[in-house]
């Protein structure tokens, strides 16, 4: 799966469970510009989770700020290729 599936994925995700009105972007930050409390973030994490059927351990979650930062976690986990 290719970063830009991910990041479509995610969106998907984002509109369904947590409201996103707009488009994401990889700069955006998860906090100030989607404005995701810890409710939503939590919700979104564990969507995120089950689509792709990983585990954002707590210590990948603290290096995720970014949408970009959270497509390549996921591809990390993922074994995608680094392209």
């Amino acid at each position: 799966m290719t970063r830009g599936e991910i990041l479509a994925v995610v969106e998907q995700l984002a509109r369904e469970h947590v409201g996103l009105a707009g488009s994401l972007a990889p700069g955006m930050r998860l906090v100030e510009d989607m404005e995701l409390d810890s409710l939503k973030a939590l919700t979104l994490a564990v969507e995120i989770e089950n689509r792709f059927r990983i585990l954002l351990t707590p210590e990948i979650e603290a290096e995720i700020a970014t949408v970009g930062d959270l497509v390549e976690a996921v591809a990390r986990l993922l074994g995608a290729p680094d392209a």
